[in-house]
C-alpha cells in the first residue's frame, strides 16, 4: 500500500506521495489516480486530481529542502507548478515544524514561507524572450492573434499564452484554447490563460493546462503570467496584483528579481492505495471501494 495526502491550493488539487515509497511506474500511477471519472475520490463528490506530487525531504540544510516532481494526469512531468510548489511547502512544514522551506523544482529552487493563513513562494522573474518561453521564432510574442485569441507569451517556469478579454466567463475555453496550446509557435506547447479586469484593480483568470488537457480551478504559474503580462502591456503599474481563478484568490507581488505568489492551501484528506491488478483504497483508515485496474 502506498500512503498519500490530498492537498489543494485554491482548488488546484494534487495527490502528494512521499518519494521514499517504492513506486516503480509513476506515470501509470498518476494516470490512474488523477482520472476525474475513476480516480481516487473522497466520497463527497471530488474525484481525481490535477497531478501527483512526489516529494523527497532532504536533511542537512539550514531550512528544510523538498525535491518536487509533478506528474500530470496524462503521465507527463511539468517543470514547475506554483500551486503545487505551495502545497509541497505546506506538506514539508507539517512534517518538520519549520515555516521556511526550500522547494527544488525542475525550474530551479524556490523559497517558500508558510504561515497560518497562506503559503508564499518565490517564482523567479517572468520572462518574455523567445528563448525562455520557448518560441519557434526570434522575436517575443506580444498581443498577436493565435487562433481566436490575441496572445502574449511568457515563461513563469512553464510557458503561458496570456490573452486579455472583456469577461473570462463568456469564453468557451475548451474550444478556443487547444489551437493555441498546440500552435506551431510553441514547440513545447503552452498553457492557455485568459484574463479580464475584475473592476477592483485585479484580474479574473481561467487557465487551460497542458498535461491536464483541460481547465483547472486554479493555476499559480498562470496567475503570475497574468500579472506579468498586465504590467508589460500597461494594464497595471502595481507591484502587487490580485488574480482570481475560479478556485479562489491569489496575490502576485513583484519585488526585486522575484515574483512572489501567495495564497491559501488545504490538506483535504489522507489515505492509502494498493498497487497491482486491482486497486484497493483506504481513506483516513476506512476501507474504500475496490476497482479493477
Amino acid at each position: 500500500m502506498i500512503s498519500f495526502d490530498k492537498f489543494h491550493g485554491t482548488g488546484n488539487d494534487f495527490f502528494v506521495i512521499d518519494a521514499a515509497q517504492p513506486v516503480t511506474d509513476r506515470r501509470r500511477l498518476a494516470i490512474d489516480l488523477c482520472d476525474r471519472d475513476s480516480g481516487i475520490g473522497d466520497g463527497d463528490g471530488s474525484t481525481g486530481a490535477d497531478g501527483v506530487l512526489f516529494l523527497a525531504l532532504e536533511a542537512g540544510y539550514a531550512s528544510p529542502r523538498v525535491v518536487m516532481t509533478l506528474v500530470q494526469p496524462d503521465g507527463s512531468t511539468a517543470p514547475m507548478c506554483g500551486n503545487g510548489a505551495r502545497c509541497a511547502a505546506a506538506w514539508a512544514a507539517e512534517r518538520t515544524g519549520e515555516r521556511v522551506v526550500m522547494v527544488d523544482t525542475q525550474s530551479g529552487t524556490r523559497r517558500a514561507t508558510v504561515d497560518e493563513t497562506a503559503v508564499s513562494i518565490e517564482m523567479g522573474m517572468p520572462r518574455f524572450s523567445p528563448e525562455a518561453v520557448p518560441l519557434a521564432r526570434d522575436e517575443p510574442l506580444v498581443e498577436e492573434p493565435i487562433g481566436d485569441l490575441d496572445a502574449t507569451a511568457v515563461d513563469t517556469g512553464v510557458p503561458h499564452a496570456v490573452a486579455f478579454v472583456d469577461d473570462v466567463s463568456t469564453i468557451d475555453l475548451e474550444s478556443v484554447a487547444p489551437p493555441v496550446r498546440h500552435a506551431e509557435v510553441f514547440p513545447r506547447g503552452a498553457n492557455v490563460t485568459v484574463a479580464s479586469p475584475d473592476g477592483a484593480g485585479g484580474f479574473d483568470q481561467r487557465t487551460y493546462e497542458r498535461g491536464v488537457e483541460g481547465e483547472t480551478r486554479s493555476c499559480g504559474t498562470g496567475a503570475v503570467a497574468v500579472a506579468a503580462a498586465a504590467r508589460k502591456l500597461g494594464r497595471t503599474e502595481d507591484d502587487s496584483v490580485t488574480v482570481s481563478p475560479p478556485g479562489g484568490e491569489l496575490d502576485v507581488e513583484f519585488s526585486g528579481t522575484e515574483a512572489i505568489l501567495r495564497g491559501p492551501t488545504e490538506r483535504e484528506f489522507a489515505g492509502r492505495v494498493s498497487l497491482g491488478g486491482s486497486r484497493s483504497v483506504e481513506i483516513d483508515g476506512d476501507a474504500g471501494a475496490t476497482a479493477d485496474d
